[in-house]
């Protein structure tokens, strides 16, 4: 059902457009959570291992996806907003063929340098094949990733945050049972993960994508919509690109992180495997927040309400902190009991990793949540510039000083990189909110 987030309390329209939102993320961080645990489970420590160190080099492809999921959803918010649905009908066929054009280059350069890129991260030998078998399998599922995301964002551009969510729901649960049957039942290994993924993400992609063009066709307008517009392919690419890098980026980062703690060890290697896919998945939620923020931001400056995008940003950061106070107990209290979700008969120095990773982190989910509010009004609003600024200062401080706090305080000091980013990175974010022009509008009526 499309709903019009320009009208209503801000407050209770963001409740109800992004808890879905909240946990369709939940549900997608299942595919690779589900990976993670079956791996660990029922293979052993190594294929946990493997899966983990594959998942960084996945990042990469997920950013790519990501950043056109950002440029779609905001660019056919904003129409949806200001009620222009021809070109709002342009701008989704555009998108998508856009997408499936990197989609092609993307899988070419993956198919051929997968291992070229395991080498580059130091990956110890024992895990090697396997993280190479896992990471193709993943790369020829790349389509149904794209067009999955891409579908994602037009739900969410036109205020329906339910149906990504049923489908997500569906699949997830699908995916961990297929993850299970394969391992245990056909004896697949590390295969048998990755072909559940491909195949459950498969199966949500294709009826995604038709339940979309059905929604769309229902959206009567005049005029005649195009198949392509290099106008409005350079709209979507000043919103996607920026996002694709600002991911991209990050993910870069993760694996020159990855490269560092690869240096300490299998041990330390599957513990930070474990307790990282359990902080992506609060970390991503929030940044999946950020997006319904992104969507509400859109649709209001597309229909010129900009004070509903200043009480948004306080209905946001009320909603995430919300959010935030069971996860982080969970996580601080809990999280060592929740590595045995992962980790079968765990090492010592695996289950000491994950334990210590999830207490430094967790109580910092408060400062980086408040950043992914602001970043996507920032998005929104396609003020990237900002929005990169404080992305990659984030970025630039976690891997330095990753580097640097590794050489003193062991693989601690890793840990400790993220808070100080996220800090930060924080504070640059909300003063870049701050000078936005609904702020300045807000003093000049004062």
């Amino acid at each position: 059902m499309n709903r019009d987030l320009t009208v209503g309390k801000p407050g209770t329209v963001l409740w109800k457009f992004c808890l879905p939102l909240f946990g369709s993320i939940v549900f997608q961080q299942l595919y690779n959570i589900a990976d993670s645990l079956v791996a660990g489970k029922f293979v052993g420590e190594n294929a946990l291992a493997a899966v983990g160190n594959s998942y960084e080099i996945t990042l990469i492809f997920i950013a790519f996806a990501f950043g056109c999921n950002i440029g779609c959803s905001v660019i056919v918010s904003q129409l949806f907003g200001a009620k222009d649905y021809c070109r709002m009908k342009t701008a989704v066929h555009t998108a998508m063929i856009s997408s499936a054009v990197l989609c092609s280059v993307l899988m070419t350069a993956g198919i051929l340098g997968s291992r070229i890129l395991l080498e580059a991260i130091h990956t110890p030998p024992e895990i090697l094949a396997d993280s190479q078998l896992y990471l193709d399998i993943y790369i020829w599922g790349l389509p149904f990733m794209f067009f999955y995301n891409i579908a994602t964002g037009i739900f969410s551009a036109l205020g329906d945050s339910r149906t990504p969510f049923f489908f997500l729901a569906v699949s997830s649960l699908s995916n961990i049972g297929m993850d299970i049957w394969f391992v245990t039942s056909f004896h697949m290994g590390v295969a048998g993960v990755a072909w559940a993924t491909f195949l459950c993400q498969g199966v949500s992609c294709v009826l995604a994508v038709l339940v979309v063009f059905r929604r769309l066709k229902k959206i009567r307008h005049q005029g005649k919509t195009q198949l392509f517009s290099w106008p409005v392919f350079k709209n979507f690419s000043l919103v996607a690109i920026p996002s694709i890098l600002q991911q991209s980026f990050i993910s870069v980062g993760n694996i020159l992180i990855q490269s560092i703690i690869n240096s300490f060890g299998t041990g330390v290697m599957a513990g930070y495997s474990a307790a990282v896919k359990l902080n992506n998945l609060v970390v991503t939620s929030f940044t999946t927040l950020g997006n319904g923020i992104s969507n509400y931001t859109a649709q209001n400056l597309g229909a010129g309400k900009m004070e509903r995008v200043k009480q948004g940003f306080r209905a946001g950061i009320k909603l995430v902190w919300f959010l935030c106070v069971p996860l982080v107990l969970l996580y601080f209290l809990g999280g060592r009991f929740l590595l045995y979700l992962f980790l079968e008969d765990p090492t010592v120095q695996a289950l000491e990793t994950g334990t210590l990773f999830l207490r430094i982190l967790s109580p910092f989910y408060f400062v980086v949540s408040a950043k992914l509010v602001a970043d996507g009004i920032l998005r929104g609003a396609e003020l990237m510039k900002s929005f990169m600024a404080a992305t990659f200062t984030d970025l630039f401080l976690r891997v330095l000083l990753a580097a640097v706090f590794s050489r003193a305080m062991g693989a601690a000091g890793i840990w400790w990189a993220w808070p100080v980013g996220w800090s930060v990175s924080t504070v640059l974010s909300i003063f870049f909110y701050r000078r936005g022009p609904w702020n300045r509008i807000g003093q000049k009526a004062a």
